[in-house]
C-alpha cells in the first residue's frame, strides 16, 4: 500500500503519519476489548478506557501551534489507485476544533457511563458502542477523500443507531433509533449522490483539493444539484427543519448518548459540512437565501416546542435543535462577523449543553425522575451538580463572563447589516436567544430551587464519575472566555479562517463593549427573565397550540412508514405472487421487450438474410432439431418431453462440429446430457403427468413470449454478425496466450487465465445448483412436494 504524505503549510514526519492513522483506528480498537475489559473491572474499567479518548486529545493539541500559525496538516494512503481514491486526512482549524471537541468531551462521557450505567449487565456493549461512535465521528470530521468522508458518515448513523436503540426491549427505544437511522440514512444517500455530483463537475474528489479549485465548483453547471443534494445530508444530519423530529426522539437513548452524539458530535455533523464547504458552496443568492431561511425556522420551532416540554432531556432536546438551526442561519448568511459567531457559539454550545445533558442524567439518576414538575428543593443534597448547572446556564443565557456571552455578542454584531433581511434574522435570533435563556435557566434552577419536593428516589450528590463530566465542561465554559485572546489564537480564529475561506482575527472579549450587540443582548437577557417568569402560561399555551395543530412531521413519519410498508406489501402481492409461471413469464417479456424496443426506437433493426444455400447435411440437422421441437410440443407427459428437448442441444452441437468448433461441440454434448439426466431424475420425484392441462388463454400467452424472445435474440444475432468485424480481442489473445498465460491452447487459456474469475463464478454457481438438484432427489418419499390439485374436468 502506497504511502501518500501531504503537507500544507507543515511538512509532516513518517512517524506523525502512523501516529494519526493509530489516532483513526485507536477508538475501534478500543470498543473491541471494551467488553472483555468490562466484565473484568465493572465500572471501574471506564477509567481505563477513558484513557484512549485522552490520548487521542492529547495528539491533537500537539496540532495547535502550527494550525494557529496557519498551517493544515494532511497525509493518508492510497485506497483504490486505480482510481484514485485514497483514505487521506486533512486537518485545519475546522477539523481540528471538532477533533477536541470530540474526544475532549468523549473522555468526560466515557468517565459518565461508568457511574451512570454501574451495574448494568451490557455495559461493556454500551462502551464499545460510544467508542466505535467515536471513531466514526472523528474520521468523518478529519476526513480529506470523498470516499472516506462518506464512510465515516454513515458509519456515524449506524453507530448511533446502536446507541439510540441500547434499551432494545423498549419499543419507544426500537422506534427511535430506526427513525434516526431512515432519516439519517436517507440524508447520506443524499450526500453521496452530491459528493459524485462535485467530482464530476471539479474533477475532484478530495477536499483539500476542492478547496483550492476556487470558485469552480460555483461556476458549474451542475452546482445547484450539488447545493440541493449536500444540503439534503446537511440538513437530515442537523435535524433541520422539517427532519427535526428524530432528534428529540432520540432521548430515549441513556443519557451519556444525548450528552455525547446529541449535543457535542454527531448532530453538528451537518453543520460541519455546510463549514468545510462554505468556502466553495457559499457567496451565491441560493447559499444565502435557503440556510437562513431553513435555520431561522429551525431556531424558532426549537425553541418554541421546547417550552412544551416539562422532561428536563426533552428541554434540552429541542433547545439543541434551535442551535443547530443557529448554527445554520449563521454559517449561511455571508458576512466575516456571522462566521465567527457561528464558530463561537458551535463551541460554546457543546460544552453548555453537554454540561446540561449530563446534569439533567444525573439528577434522574439520583432523584428517579426528569420531570421538571415533580423536582425541587435539590439545592442542597446535590450541590456540586447544582453549581454545574448553574454555571453552564449562565453560558446557555449568553451572560459575562462566559464564552456563551461572547458568541451571542459577535451573533448580532454578525446579523446587523442594517437591512431588511438583517433586521428580519436579528429579530429571530433574539426571540430564540431569549427562549433559549428561559429553557437554560429552568433546567438549571427549578430543579434545585423552591421548597423541597418528594421524589421516587431519595436525592444525594452522585459519584465523582457522574458529576466530574459537567463540572469540567461548566468550567471550560468560564475559562475560555476570561483568556479569550488563548482561546481565540488557538481555536476560534483558525476554525474561523477555514470556514470563510480567507484569514480571519477574532477580537471579542468579555468586557462589554457599548453599542448596539451590548443593547441586543441586554433585550435578549430581558426577553429570556421575563419568558422564564411565565414559562408555566407559555407551556400551557404551546400544549393548547400543538393540539389544535394536530398533525406533525413526528406523525408524518410513522404515516411514510406505514404507507410504505402497505405499498411494498401490495407491490409484492402482485409481482412476488408465489407463482413460478409468472415470474418465468414476466422474465422472458422483459428479456425480450429489452432486446426489442431500443432496436426499433434506434432504427438498429438488422437487414434480413438471404435464404441460405446449406448442404443437404446442413438441411438434415435443422430437419431434426424442428423434429426436436415437435416432439416437445405434442409431448404427452413431462419425462417425454425432458428427453426431446435434448433433441435441440444435440443438433446445435453437431452444427458447431460441422463448423469447425470440436471443443464447444463436445461441451454443447455434456451439458445438454447432463441437463436431460439431472432433469429426469428431478421429475421422477415429481408427478409427470398429464403434461400440460393449462387453459387455451395461458397457452397462447406463453406461446407469444416464446417467439418473442426467440425472434429478439434472431435479430439481435443478426444484427451482430452483420457489424464489420474488429479482430482486436483476437490478436490480443492469440499474441499473449503463449506469452503471458504459456498455454497453446487459446480457448482454454481465454477460461482459465484470462477469464479466470468468471470461470470461477461459473463454477461456483454450477456448484450450488448440483447441490440444490442433489437436495431435491435425496428427498424421501414420505416428504415429496405435495401433488397438484387435478384441473377442472380432470378425474
Amino acid at each position: 500500500m502506497g504511502v501518500q504524505q501531504q503537507a500544507v503549510g507543515m511538512h509532516m514526519a513518517a512517524d506523525g503519519q502512523w501516529l494519526t492513522f493509530l489516532a483513526l483506528i485507536l477508538p475501534f480498537l478500543g470498543a473491541a476489548v471494551a467488553p472483555v475489559l468490562t466484565r473484568m473491572m465493572g465500572a471501574n474499567a471506564a477509567w481505563v478506557l477513558a484513557l484512549l479518548p485522552l490520548y487521542l486529545f492529547v495528539h491533537f493539541l500537539g496540532f495547535l501551534g502550527a494550525v494557529a500559525d496557519g498551517g493544515t496538516v494532511s497525509g493518508g494512503y492510497a485506497w483504490i489507485e486505480s482510481l484514485d481514491i485514497s483514505f487521506s486526512w486533512f486537518i485545519d482549524g475546522l477539523s481540528l476544533t471538532f477533533a477536541l471537541l470530540i474526544t475532549g468531551i468523549g473522555t468526560l462521557i466515557v468517565l459518565y457511563a461508568g457511574g451512570y450505567l454501574k451495574g448494568h449487565p451490557m455495559q461493556g456493549r454500551f462502551f464499545s458502542f460510544i467508542l466505535m461512535f467515536m471513531g466514526a465521528m472523528q474520521g468523518l470530521v478529519i476526513a480529506d477523500s470523498f470516499l472516506a468522508l462518506f464512510v465515516f458518515w454513515e458509519l456515524t448513523s449506524i453507530t448511533s443507531f446502536l446507541l439510540i436503540g441500547f434499551d432494545h426491549v423498549r419499543a419507544a427505544s426500537r422506534r427511535a433509533a430506526l427513525q434516526a437511522l431512515v432519516v439519517t440514512g436517507l440524508g447520506g444517500l443524499s450526500l453521496l449522490a452530491g459528493l459524485l455530483v462535485i467530482w464530476g463537475a471539479t474533477g475532484e474528489n478530495s477536499l483539500s483539493g476542492l478547496l483550492e479549485s476556487g470558485s469552480a465548483l460555483r461556476d458549474a453547471p451542475l452546482y445547484m444539484a450539488a447545493l440541493l443534494l449536500i444540503l439534503g445530508g446537511a440538513f437530515t444530519k442537523s435535524a433541520q427543519f422539517p427532519f427535526h423530529f428524530w432528534l428529540p426522539n432520540a432521548m430515549e437513548a441513556p443519557t451519556p448518548v444525548s450528552a455525547y452524539l446529541h449535543s457535542a458530535t454527531m448532530v453538528k455533523a451537518g453543520v460541519y459540512l455546510l463549514m468545510r464547504l462554505n468556502p466553495v458552496l457559499g457567496e451565491t443568492l441560493a447559499w444565502e437565501t435557503i440556510l437562513p431561511i431553513f435555520g431561522g425556522t429551525t431556531l424558532i420551532v426549537g425553541t418554541l416546542l421546547a417550552v412544551r416540554q416539562t422532561d428536563l432531556k426533552l428541554m434540552l432536546a429541542y433547545t439543541t435543535v434551535a442551535s443547530l438551526g443557529l448554527l445554520v442561519m449563521l454559517t449561511g448568511f455571508g458576512s466575516e462577523k456571522a462566521v465567527e459567531a457561528a464558530v463561537l457559539y458551535l463551541i460554546a454550545h457543546s460544552m453548555f449543553k453537554g454540561a446540561l445533558f449530563m446534569v439533567a442524567g444525573l439528577i434522574d439518576h439520583e432523584a428517579g425522575t426528569r420531570d421538571v414538575t415533580r423536582l425541587g428543593g435539590l439545592r442542597s443534597a446535590m450541590p456540586i451538580t447544582f453549581t454545574a448547572a448553574l454555571l453552564a446556564a449562565f453560558s446557555m443565557g449568553g451572560l459575562p463572563p462566559f464564552f456563551g456571552f461572547l458568541a451571542k455578542e459577535e451573533i448580532y454584531y454578525g446579523l446587523w447589516t442594517g437591512d431588511g433581511w438583517g433586521l428580519l434574522l436579528t429579530l429571530v435570533a433574539l426571540v430564540g436567544n431569549g427562549l433559549m435563556f428561559a429553557i437554560g435557566f429552568a433546567v438549571a434552577l427549578k430543579p434545585f430551587l423552591g421548597e423541597k419536593v418528594e421524589t421516587p428516589k431519595h436525592a444525594h450528590e452522585g459519584p465523582v464519575l457522574l458529576w466530574l463530566g459537567p463540572v469540567v465542561l461548566a468550567a471550560a465554559g468560564l475559562l475560555t472566555a476570561i483568556f479569550s485572546a488563548t482561546s481565540h489564537f488557538f481555536l476560534t480564529s483558525p476554525m474561523a479562517s477555514a470556514v470563510a475561506g480567507t484569514p480571519v482575527e477574532a477580537t471579542i472579549s468579555v468586557v462589554p463593549h457599548i453599542g448596539l450587540a451590548l443593547f441586543l443582548s441586554l433585550l435578549t437577557v430581558a426577553f429570556g427573565i421575563a419568558a422564564y417568569m411565565l414559562i408555566e402560561r407559555l407551556r400551557s399555551g404551546m400544549v393548547s397550540l400543538l393540539a389544535a395543530i394536530g398533525w406533525g412531521p413526528d406523525k408524518g413519519f410513522d404515516q411514510f412508514v406505514t404507507g410504505s410498508v402497505k405499498a411494498s406489501s401490495a407491490i409484492t402481492r402482485i409481482i412476488q405472487n408465489g407463482r413460478l409461471d409468472f415470474y418465468t413469464t414476466a422474465t422472458f417479456t422483459a428479456l425480450a421487450l429489452a432486446l426489442i424496443v431500443p432496436m426499433v426506437m434506434f432504427g438498429e433493426l438488422p437487414a434480413m438474410p438471404k435464404w441460405p444455400e446449406l448442404p443437404f447435411y446442413e438441411w438434415a440437422i435443422l430437419a431434426i432439431a424442428f423434429i426436436g421441437l415437435g416432439a416437445i410440443l405434442h409431448a404427452r407427459d413431462r419425462l417425454t418431453a425432458i428427453v426431446s428437448l435434448g433433441i435441440q442441444g444435440f443438433a446445435v452441437a453437431v452444427l458447431f462440429m460441422l463448423l469447425g468448433a470440436p471443443d464447444l461441440s463436445f461441451t454443447q454434448f455434456m451439458v445438454e446430457t447432463l441437463s436431460v439426466v439431472i432433469l429426469a431424475l428431478v421429475m421422477t420425484r415429481l408427478r409427470l403427468s398429464p403434461a400440460d392441462h393449462r387453459p387455451g388463454r395461458e397457452k397462447a400467452i406463453d406461446i407469444s413470449v416464446a417467439a418473442l424472445c426467440g425472434g429478439a435474440l434472431a435479430l439481435l444475432l443478426l444484427q451482430i454478425t452483420q457489424l464489420p468485424f474488429n479482430p482486436y480481442l483476437s490478436e490480443f489473445f492469440a499474441e499473449n496466450a503463449r506469452v503471458i498465460a504459456h498455454g497453446r491452447n487459446i480457448v482454454n487459456v481465454i477460461i482459465v487465465d484470462f477469464r479466470g474469475v468468471d470461470t470461477l463464478g461459473e463454477i461456483g454457481v454450477v456448484m450450488i445448483a448440483g447441490l440444490a438438484i442433489l437436495a431435491l432427489v435425496r428427498i424421501r418419499s414420505g416428504k415429496r412436494w405435495p401433488e397438484p390439485a387435478p384441473a377442472e374436468g380432470e378425474k
